[in-house]
């Protein structure tokens, strides 16, 4: 046990990141966008690799960030090619965000779900092993890896691993790949690998079909009523920059002593657990300009109704805690908006956001 009051547990600090290599999968999604916007503001050297941005409206466009990453455009299921992109770059430390991300697309497509997902994580880990540079990786998997027992406590790390449907199936298996090539190749080298498991983020720049505030945002804009399909699912809602914050942390710091790897559940406090509905009316009272929502449950595939995460270790480990409470984070979330909505610099908003994030973590 390491006692934080005891001022055993060194303190993380992004400059850890100034001058290094880093390695991002799926850099140009949503969160990878995100990430590769703190890594480079800490001053890392940035490679991307991912299939690219095919939508309509994408962050990573928007940021403009692609001119101070090195993207090199491949599928996570193309092993020569990405074997070919980390030799390269020679990272030394790789997060591992390439995914097929949402669940009802995992319904529709089931084996591209598991080809990206499982053999995705097994092409990364595969050519992590035959690079020397590499130290420190992390594998972003979800908070959907547990089977679920739709049950009122939080999912510790040690539970049974068995999701449901082929997105949280094979975000299961991606951990218990990883757990066997620390176990098989990892172990006796300086190669040091943990998994993060994130509850749904919110934040600006999520463009994703079938997410909540992203149906929210695109409503506020129309000025229609927002959708709601299920209004009484019970989620772990945190703005996108905590758990990337926790990512960087664990990444940062098992890079410099292997006791702090492992399998982290990344989520916010129990009172930031909130019914779809009620998450709604937050956005709905702070958007204003007369905004409604209105409950359409369509009995769609299945997803689990209640679910929360027991963070107890990530913060006994590390001393952590949230930056912002789902508050805070909805009105950093309509911020980014209102600035995409009017034009704005896009870019300098993603700064003062992580600028003011990170202001909180130092008090």
């Amino acid at each position: 046990m390491h006692h934080g009051k005891l001022g055993r547990i060194k303190m993380f600090d992004l400059s850890f990141y100034r001058g290094k290599k880093v390695f991002v999968t799926g850099h140009t999604g949503f969160k990878g966008t995100w990430l590769c916007k703190m890594l480079i503001n800490a001053g890392a050297e940035v490679t991307g690799y991912s299939r690219g941005t095919k939508k309509e409206y994408s962050l990573f466009d928007m940021s403009q960030i692609g001119k101070n990453v090195n993207s090199v455009y491949g599928d996570i299921r193309d092993y020569e090619k990405l074997l070919e992109t980390i030799m390269q770059a020679q990272p030394e430390i790789v997060f591992h965000l390439a995914a097929q991300p949402i669940v009802r697309d995992s319904y529709n497509d089931p084996v591209g779900t598991y080809t990206t997902n499982v053999m995705g994580t097994v092409n990364l880990l595969e050519a992590v092993r035959h690079c020397s540079s590499v130290k420190s990786v992390l594998n972003v998997t979800t908070d959907k890896v547990y089977l679920n027992k739709e049950w009122p406590w939080g999912y510790r790390e040690n539970e049974e691993l068995d999701g449901y449907d082929p997105y949280s199936n094979s975000k299961s298996c991606s951990e218990i790949i990883t757990h066997s090539y620390i176990n098989s190749f990892f172990y006796e080298t300086d190669v040091v690998v943990s998994t993060a498991r994130a509850g749904n983020v919110i934040g600006g720049g999520d463009f994703a079909k079938d997410r909540i505030i992203p149906d929210c945002i695109r409503a506020a804009i129309k000025q229609e009523s927002i959708i709601v399909r299920n209004p009484f699912s019970t989620r772990p809602y945190q703005h996108v920059l905590e758990p990337l914050y926790v990512y960087l942390m664990i990444a940062a710091m098992q890079c410099e002593d292997k006791k702090y790897a492992g399998y982290y559940n990344v989520g916010p406090d129990d009172v930031d657990c909130y019914q779809t509905s009620a998450l709604v009316d937050m956005f709905v009272n702070k958007w204003g300009d007369g905004l409604k929502w209105v409950n359409q449950y369509d009995g769609g595939p299945h997803e689990a109704n209640f679910l929360k995460l027991d963070c107890s270790k990530l913060k006994t480990t590390f001393n952590w805690k949230p930056h912002w409470n789902l508050d805070v984070a909805i009105e950093k979330v309509i911020e980014w908006s209102k600035c995409w909505i009017q034009n704005g610099d896009i870019s300098a908003c993603m700064d003062k956001e992580i600028e003011e994030f990170l202001m909180v973590g130092d008090k």
